[in-house]
């Protein structure tokens, strides 16, 4: 028997404009179909992360009465546990295609179960669009996300890492639990601008990837400055990460140097 096709959108995170932002491939299955296909079609797309949603009938017995939907992501190179643009944008296809009824969608994934929260947001139209000026119904969308814990890396060697970016100074450095990626932290917002990071180095050093943050420069309306690396996944530099893991723990680090 021949599978029905699949639907799919391209979908902007962290964006109200087309071809910015961090995209991410948003495919839409009403079967299970196996890894090998999966991991296919992410190297078809050849995004930072291509995801996978798959809905769940709940059983009798389940409390919530939430849409609940299986969700997988998976980069041009191998699966994930987490990629925070991809919920995004998994959850603003959706929200926004009305496939599903309720305001809160939760997620079975690798790391647990997510949830999307739809909260509605007014905004005062453009004239251009809106000539008698009423006002325009939108929403904004809360994820919950579990704080991912960080380990002390006192064996390691700091050359090879600072090296790897373009000779850095770093701080201090923590290796993330589950997805075994270096947090590495910087002297300055403008430090984490300039690096050129050397991705042939950065293949051999431990873990799976580098997160290189510091404190942003007061005037600079944000808290932190960050980027990440990641190239042994075939994406050698994400555009815009969700990761309000590493924001507590950035906060918690920057507080025990300061005091």
């Amino acid at each position: 028997m021949d599978r029905k096709p699949v639907n799919y959108f391209v979908v902007d995170a962290f964006t109200d404009s087309a071809f910015k932002g961090n995209p991410a491939a948003v495919c839409l299955l009403e079967e299970e179909r196996d890894e090998k296909w999966l991991q296919a079609v992410a190297v078809e797309f050849n995004l930072s992360e291509t995801c996978y949603l798959t809905p769940i009938s709940l059983s009798d017995d389940h409390q919530s009465s939430r849409p609940r939907f299986r969700l997988r992501y998976f980069t041009p190179v191998d699966e994930v546990k987490l990629c925070g643009h991809a919920t995004l944008a998994a959850s603003h296809t959706l929200f926004t295609r009305g496939l599903v009824g309720s305001s809160i969608i939760e997620f079975d994934t690798l790391s647990g179960i997510l949830t999307a929260t739809k909260i509605p947001e007014i905004k005062k139209a453009h004239a251009s669009s809106n000539r008698n000026g009423e006002a325009k119904e939108s929403f904004l969308i809360e994820l919950d996300f579990p704080i991912v814990p960080t380990t002390e890396c006192n064996s390691i060697d700091v050359a090879p890492i600072s090296e790897a970016l373009n000779g850095a100074s770093i701080i201090d450095i923590k290796s993330t639990t589950t997805a075994n990626d270096l947090f590495v932290v910087l002297p300055s917002g403008e430090a984490v601008k300039e690096i050129r990071p050397q991705f042939d180095k950065i293949l051999k050093c431990p873990g799976t990837g580098i997160i290189a943050s510091a404190a942003a420069p007061p005037d600079s309306g944000f808290d932190f400055y960050s980027r990440f690396f990641c190239p042994k996944l075939g994406v050698n530099e994400v555009n815009i990460s969700l990761m309000r893991n590493v924001l507590l723990k950035f906060k918690e680090m920057c507080s025990k140097q300061v005091n």
